[in-house]
């Protein structure tokens, strides 16, 4: 039940938030977020003792949608609507043929892309639009947020108060028509990237892979891609790495929850239905004139797709793919991926002069996989000796206990070696 509630819960917190909001104004959407969390409350009273209805997200909905009704009969809180909603209090077929256009499905997709464009706005840093987008869209609380993404959580509390009074000042949901439309879906593109990264190999404490980021990240992509002006081809581009990403999932931790390597993955375990999608993905992005990062990292990730093993993988491909995404979007992680798979491609003496060139390699002190990577390529050498070095100081930098097993596996390794 627990499991049970928990998905539910993100899935349709975010829907049920954007339809109240229609509703109440985004000036309240502290009150649309109170009656989704009652509308759960009650779901997990009554349901403990009948247990699940038949169609769950149905149930949330007409509670949410009843609890919503009441509040617009009381004329004591009418006090705190704007005045457009204080008037629906004139005639109750009025209230319920909006709460009735508020919950359709379509609307609720469009209130969706609003709130996810509002939630983008620029005067946000790009890290209090993605707390937003975590907290109102997906169901995230603060204290998960600053796990995800090793931060305190004071520091996203005030993000995302901050965030919502940008929102409230703004009086309504961004329009999808506005001009600055283009704008904004490259701030949202953004936001959903890293959202889909930090669940893929983020930062967090507790685990080197959150499939509940990504599968939120996958999410409201598709919410891109249902809506003709946001569904251009870096849109596409963007779906298609996170759908090739995410078909290896089910390889990158293995049964006994230890992190997996790209090197060592049972490829018989991508999904391969994830795997076409993102195919497809790919292609539909090729129509623009415009590459972007996303299309670059999503023809890499399609490369690793196209082979059977990591000795059949076309290293000459994947190293000129990145030679091409340093220029796009130049980052230490971006050279890092890139030596490693010129040591594929040329040997390990060449990858480790790769690393030792990467151009201000200081922001990758604190990243463990930058001697997990001197190690590898001394492991390869014959230098166990060094490469235990490596190994030991990326053990240090570990953030979580994934992490510091994957680790200790290579330590035992170089023991053996």
């Amino acid at each position: 039940m627990r499991e049970l509630d928990e998905h539910l819960f993100r899935r349709e917190a975010g829907r049920l938030v954007a339809a109240l909001t229609r509703i109440f104004g985004v000036h309240n959407l502290a009150l649309a977020e109170d009656v989704v969390q009652d509308a759960f409350c009650r779901a997990l009273e009554i349901w403990k003792v009948r247990g699940a209805p038949a169609n769950p997200s149905a149930w949330l909905m007409a509670t949410a949608k009843n609890r919503a009704l009441d509040l617009l009969r009381r004329e004591r809180t009418a006090e705190t609507f704007a005045p457009e909603v204080g008037r629906q209090l004139d005639a109750d077929h009025t209230n319920i043929a909006e709460l009735d256009a508020a919950f359709a499905a379509e609307t609720i997709r469009d209130e969706q892309l609003r709130m996810m464009f509002s939630c983008c706005h620029p005067r946000l840093p790009e890290a209090a639009q993605v707390a937003l987008v975590l907290n109102i869209l997906c169901g995230f609380g603060a204290p998960e947020i600053a796990s995800a993404f090793l931060t305190g959580r004071a520091a996203i509390e005030k993000r995302i108060s901050r965030g919502k009074k940008v929102l409230a000042g703004a009086r309504r949901l961004f329009e999808l028509e506005d001009a600055d439309f283009a704008i904004r879906l490259s701030a949202v593109q953004r936001a959903l990237y890293l959202l889909f990264s930090e669940g893929y190999h983020g930062a967090s404490p507790n685990s080197a892979v959150r499939t509940e980021l990504c599968g939120e990240a996958v999410r409201l992509t598709s919410l891109l891609l249902e809506h003709p002006p946001s569904a251009g081809p870096a849109t596409h581009a963007l779906a298609a790495l996170m759908f090739l990403h995410a078909a290896r999932l089910p390889a990158r931790v293995d049964a006994a929850g230890e992190l997996s390597a790209l090197v060592d993955q049972d490829r018989s375990r991508w999904d391969t239905r994830l795997v076409a999608e993102g195919l497809e993905h790919l292609d539909r992005s090729a129509s623009g004139h415009v590459v972007t990062a996303y299309h670059v990292e999503a023809a890499i990730a399609a490369t690793h797709a196209s082979a059977r093993n990591i000795e059949e993988t076309d290293w000459r491909t994947v190293v000129s793919l990145y030679d091409r995404l340093l220029v796009i979007a130049p980052s230490p992680v971006v050279a890092l991926n890139r030596a490693i798979a010129i040591g594929q491609r040329d040997g390990a003496e060449e990858g480790l002069d790769a690393l030792r060139l990467i151009a201000e390699r200081d922001r990758l002190k604190r990243y463990p996989f930058y001697p997990a990577a001197m190690g590898e390529l001394e492991l390869r050498r014959g230098n166990d000796r060094v490469a235990r070095e490596h190994f030991l100081a990326a053990l240090v930098l570990a953030r979580n206990a994934t992490e510091r097993h994957f680790l200790e596996k290579r330590l035992a390794r170089c023991d053996v070696a």
